[in-house]
């Protein structure tokens, strides 16, 4: 044992014997200009380093710099400049004076990719004949060997042409290749705009034979939580994985394999990017089941819970002030798209959507949505419309299609009064210029045609109101005992049309066993009010004076309702119309009797009495 340890000194005391004499021997000033040469011939980037190098020997032989930059030809800022770097060379090659540099470590790094830093040709510049002679595919790409690349504490600015700029912050990333030129990554690092915070940490496996013509990955693990404004107090996160691949020729990248969770939504699928003046855009999207309710935060409220505030962050001030539809829209007029979306199940507002199919596509601002289908509430729906944001007005067209679609269930979802419910059916026309619910109300516009199923008005039984009323003016007769607090009808329909948050029904009908209706009116949206004036025509549920119920069964009695959705009011004329009624019958029996008496005195003065009247 006392020999092995006294050998294991000697060995020690010849290796730090020898690496100082090394430091000593060799300057690594020496290598500044070879470093500097070596990175601008395989890179094309301009090397500056400032301040002497020098030795670090322990734990690992390392050359120290000061600050450096990364400058690209004719760029107006550095692509990538770092307060220090660490080059971790190997032993062995020192001895013929050689570099060999096993990592290179950058701390407190800026990478920029903007427009400032991008490679700018320069006016007096010398044209090249033609094709590429600097990469004719002969030779390696990796002139300059790096076994391991690590990136602590750094920033990422990020800017395509004149767009905003994206901070991508606390970026740590260790990379590491094998002479194969297959590389493991592993990166951390977060994002902050607009008062919201994403942080996400990956691993991958990188194909770099071909780099930078083209560049492979495999991503075996990616984890993300984003939140803060405008996001549900638990966060959203998720894990996902995905294959891609970056051609530099055409500027794409093409993801396969794509598998994505967020809180308990999965999607898979693919997507690609063709970047250029004018990116386009390809997703092609799958799910089994998406909650849409657990992303935005959406809870169903109690009557208590409706007074308190939502469980999210509130958005930042500048974004509320943003009430320019335009601004929010000009997006699209950057971009082409197309996306395919198909969804088992999805949850939104509470209601559960069953079959969600999505096709749509963007052209510089004018986006068509050629599919928009599902399954809801017991029934379908299809929604296809186009959005043209290209003029300083946007313009959006639906052409909706509700079939056998339980209203109830809807008019809860978007916490409006069940006044109405059945089964509903509509084929409308509609436009405006967004998509949300204020703009609905007071901004758009169309027609439509509605018709229902088992339709139940809450709050409101027309049949027993007018019985009622008959029965107070004439005791001969009476309705039947009905205790239903809402009118059922088996069929209604009606034409509406839309403007500026006001319906206006025409041509409405409905039928039940009992009654039958026509009428029109008008439905405030903003309010909430309606206004119906209907004739209503009771046939059954009659008991007593058999020749006034039929007359009653031929008699349309006008009915008026009006008034808050939740509290309807009513206004019904039946002493009016039973005297008038009444009125008829005298009169029709005095003419019979005059007529029958026109010889007579009293007969013609009794003609014409009734004639004045």
């Amino acid at each position: 044992m006392r020999r092995l340890l006294t050998t294991l000194v000697i060995l020690l005391v010849v290796l730090v014997a020898g690496m100082s004499a090394l430091v000593l021997l060799v300057n690594p000033n020496d290598f500044r200009g070879y470093m500097i040469k070596k990175v601008e011939q395989s890179s094309g980037y301009h090397l500056t380093l400032e301040g002497d190098l020098r030795w670090h020997v322990w734990p690992q032989l390392s050359i120290l710099a000061g600050r450096m930059t990364l400058t690209a030809s004719g760029a107006a800022a550095p692509a990538v400049s770092a307060d220090n770097m660490r080059l971790d060379v190997k032993l062995l090659p020192l001895l013929s004076h050689q570099l060999y540099v096993k990592q290179v470590m950058l701390k407190n790094a800026v990478i920029r990719l903007t427009p400032d830093s991008a490679e700018q040709n320069q006016p007096d510049a010398p044209i090249a004949p033609g094709g590429n002679q600097a990469d004719d595919g002969s030779g390696s790409l990796w002139k300059f060997d790096i076994d391991n690349l690590r990136v602590v504490d750094s920033l990422l600015i990020w800017q395509r042409a004149n767009n905003e700029q994206i901070n991508v912050r606390d970026i740590n990333l260790t990379l590491q290749q094998n002479d194969k030129h297959q590389a493991q990554i592993e990166l951390s690092s977060r994002v902050n705009r607009d008062q919201r915070d994403l942080s996400f940490n990956l691993a991958a496996n990188l194909d770099l034979q071909q780099f930078p013509r083209q560049i492979g990955a495999q991503v075996t693990q990616f984890s993300y939580q984003l939140e803060g404004a405008d996001i549900l107090a638990g966060a959203i996160k998720g894990e996902g994985s995905v294959q891609a691949v970056y051609q530099q020729a055409s500027q794409q990248i093409v993801l396969s394999q794509l598998m994505l969770s967020a809180n308990d939504s999965q999607l898979t699928g693919s997507a690609s990017a063709q970047f250029g003046p004018v990116p386009a855009y390809t997703l092609d999207l799958s799910a089994t089941q998406l909650n849409l309710d657990a992303l935005s935060g959406w809870q169903t409220k109690t009557p208590d819970e409706e007074k308190l505030p939502p469980p999210v962050t509130a958005s930042p001030v500048i974004a509320n002030q943003a009430d320019d539809p335009q601004q929010n829209l000009q997006v699209l007029r950057d971009f082409n798209a197309q996306l395919k979306l198909k969804a088992d199940q999805v949850t939104y507002r509470g209601m559960s959507i069953n079959q969600l199919a999505v096709q749509a596509s963007n052209q510089q601002g004018l986006m068509t949505v050629t599919t928009l289908s599902g399954k809801l509430a017991g029934g379908d729906f299809s929604l296809p419309g186009s959005m043209d944001a290209r003029t300083d007005k946007p313009l959006i067209k639906l052409q909706p299609q509700l079939r056998q679609i339980e209203l109830g269930e809807v008019l809860k979802a978007f916490d409006m009064p069940s006044a109405l419910t059945g089964t509903f059916n509509m084929q409308g026309d509609l436009s405006g210029d967004r998509l949300n619910a204020k703009a609905f109300e007071h901004r758009w516009q169309g027609t439509a045609e509605l018709s229902m199923q088992n339709a139940q008005l809450h709050g409101l039984n027309i049949q027993q109101l007018i019985q009622q009323a008959v029965a107070r003016n004439d005791s001969s007769v009476r309705g039947e005992d009905n205790n239903q607090r809402y009118t059922a009808v088996q069929q209604m329909s009606a034409k509406a049309s839309l403007s500026k948050g006001q319906i206006t029904l025409s041509g409405l009908q409905a039928e039940s066993p009992v009654m039958s209706l026509t009428g029109s009116g008008t439905l405030n949206m903003p309010g909430k009010q309606c206004d119906l004036t209907m004739n209503v025509l009771v046939t059954g549920g009659w008991q007593g004076n058999n020749a006034l119920i039929a007359q009653l069964r031929e008699t349309p009695i006008p009915l008026r309702v009006y008034g808050p959705w939740d509290q309807l009011n009513y206004q019904l004329q039946v002493d009016q119309l039973l005297r008038k009624k009444l009125q008829d019958r005298a009169k029709d029996a005095l003419n019979k009797w005059a007529e029958k008496n026109k010889g007579s005195q009293d007969g013609q003065d009794l003609k014409k009495l009734l004639d004045k009247l």
